[in-house]
């Protein structure tokens, strides 16, 4: 891992304290709620649509339904929807099957690209940091190309860190790509008091 000059943009300071305090201004005819299995046809048609933009994921071919439904932590997982129409989702995967990582995740959001800007992504990653922060996780973890600026902008606006670029992870068609970690640790029991953590199998 190597140090990221570049990617200064990070907001400092955002606590998180109860439903949606950073106020996205995200349309009033847009619900934010649990993601349903019934959506996950539209779940995965607005992942194809990152898929094929080369520019969010290393994957080149689009999971079937249940395979992606089951990357998922099944109480962290959100579609933003206005008419019956899912205009973004958002999903926390455990990092690990050990239990003292039990409340580390990775976070994904995606939203259409008719959708892009209208503040429905922003809207997703507020309801899925305050639902971990709720929910017994206590780190969340992206990765990000090093190009995708609206998406690092993103997560350093709701309290996301540039932890460092992790250089030539791996290839995307045949080229080395970058991609920028980023964190976010739940506030609460940080301290130096004792934190309980997700009961857990394993």
């Amino acid at each position: 891992m190597v140090d990221a000059p570049n990617i200064s943009i990070r907001v400092d300071g955002c606590k998180h304290r109860g439903p949606s305090m950073y106020g996205a201004r995200v349309p009033s005819d847009v619900q934010v709620r649990e993601m349903r299995p019934e959506d996950l046809g539209q779940v995965r048609a607005v992942y194809a649509e990152g898929v094929a933009g080369r520019g969010a994921t290393f994957e080149t071919e689009v999971p079937e339904e249940s395979v992606l439904a089951a990357r998922w932590l099944p109480d962290h997982r959100w579609v933003a929807e206005r008419d019956g129409q899912v205009l973004g989702w958002a999903a926390v995967s455990p990092v690990s099957t050990r239990a003292c990582y039990a409340g580390v995740g990775e976070s994904t959001v995606y939203v259409t690209s008719a959708a892009q800007g209208s503040g429905v992504g922003r809207a997703l990653l507020e309801h899925l940091v305050d639902a971990a922060d709720t929910g017994g996780l206590w780190t969340l973890q992206a990765s990000v190309f090093p190009e995708n600026l609206a998406s690092l902008h993103l997560h350093h606006a709701v309290g996301f860190r540039t932890v460092g670029v992790r250089a030539r992870i791996a290839r995307l068609d045949g080229r080395w790509r970058d991609t920028v970690l980023l964190e976010r640790r739940r506030d609460a029991g940080l301290d130096g008091h004792e934190e309980t953590a997700p009961t857990t199998s394993g």
